[in-house]
């Protein structure tokens, strides 16, 4: 891997993290947490895909608390 190529990755990294750690904020900021919240790690090893940030698994009530954190923003 050449300077650039590892550039170009810790590039997709820090835009990964930042979009993650921007969500975690929004969403804490509606009560709202995503305990699984990351970033997908194969989405930052291939050359075709943009990096991915996983939402992953949540209980019931907090899958309610954002869809009504959504359907709120909507209005």
């Amino acid at each position: 891997m050449n300077t650039g190529e590892r550039g170009s990755a810790a590039n997709k990294a820090q835009e990964a993290e930042a979009a993650r750690d921007e969500l975690r904020e929004a969403l804490a900021g509606v009560d709202v947490v995503l305990p699984s919240l990351g970033v997908d790690l194969v989405s930052l090893t291939s050359d075709y895909l943009s990096p991915l940030v996983e939402l992953g698994c949540c209980r019931a009530d907090v899958a309610c608390k954002l869809a009504a954190a959504l359907r709120k923003c909507a209005q």
